[in-house]
């Protein structure tokens, strides 16, 4: 099943690789990296229809679930458990699964990702439903776990999109999308920890990303869905308030504190001249979208 992937075939570029020299080394993984921006390109609209599809499903209270072994599934956990301190987002509502649980996260867990039953015991512990989007991410396209995992999503209803970097693969079976990123072979023959992994992340951060400002999570590119939880956010929140309510440090910080930390809120009450109570309601009758909020979509 394996023989025929790109993700396991041999770089002829990097044949000579342990007679290189470290700066040739560092050249050749670098000039290989260089690929993986085009080949996410010629995906974009998979990828945007990927997007369209989690969108909706966030909108309607549904979940984004990520799913994979080895470095798949670390990638996925690690682009959920971005949303919340980026979006505000519910931690429940983008969530990352990984084959043998979160002890993979740190070690092998051998035979976890040669388990269909394993996947689907996992999404019916989290209770999969037609409202979610499932997506499976497995670089070669051919990972049990992730497969049996899309079959459990289609049969609920549940969107389910393949995450691949190679053409072609079995993946493509079980998906109702499918991103194919084939960035060709690894600089070391079969390790998707590189190119692979890049292009995975490169996905993930444009699946979560665009998916949170269709939901108007951001203000032009602004993170204004946030809550100052800390002092790097409170810092990053008092700028934007500062760029979009032109108030000096002192005011800011004082109608950031008025509005319990919620920068919308802030920004809401000092354009429109309320107060945060009736900010905070304005932004739920908008479904949380600032610019509707503020009458700028009108």
């Amino acid at each position: 099943m394996h023989e025929n992937l790109t993700t396991e075939a041999a770089n002829p570029a990097s044949a000579d690789l342990d007679r290189l020299s470290t700066i040739e080394l560092v050249r050749l993984i670098n000039a290989e990296d260089a690929k993986i921006a085009a080949a996410v390109a010629e995906q974009a609209q998979f990828i945007a229809e990927a997007v369209d599809v989690i969108a909706a499903r966030l909108a309607d209270g549904g979940r984004l679930i990520y799913l994979g072994a080895g470095t798949s599934g670390r990638l996925g956990v690690l682009d959920a458990s971005e949303c919340p301190p980026t979006f505000n987002a519910d931690p429940a509502q983008v969530v990352g699964l990984i084959a043998g649980g979160d002890e993979a996260l740190r070690n092998a867990v051998e035979g976890a990702e040669d388990s269909a039953a394993l996947a689907v015991r996992d999404l019916r512990r989290l209770g999969v439903s037609g409202k979610d989007a499932v997506v499976g991410i497995a670089a070669s396209g051919t990972t049990p776990y992730v497969l049996g995992a899309l079959d459990e999503a289609r049969s609920v209803g549940a969107a389910a999109i393949g995450l691949t970097c190679n053409r072609n693969a079995p993946i493509a079976a079980h998906a109702d999308i499918t991103i194919a990123v084939v960035a060709g072979p690894e600089v070391l023959a079969g390790s998707t920890r590189m190119k692979a992994g890049t292009a995975t992340k490169m996905v993930l951060n444009m699946l979560t990303t665009a998916a949170m400002v269709r939901l108007g999570k951001t203000y032009g590119n602004l993170m204004v869905d946030l809550r100052a939880s800390n002092e790097k956010l409170v810092g990053r929140s008092l700028r934007i308030l500062q760029q979009l309510t032109g108030l000096g440090v002192a005011d800011a910080e004082a109608l950031l504190s008025a509005s319990g930390g919620e920068l919308k809120t802030a920004i809401v009450s000092r354009r429109l001249g309320i107060d945060a109570t009736a900010a905070r309601q304005r932004l739920l009758d908008a479904g949380g979208r600032l610019r509707h909020a503020l009458g700028e979509d009108e």
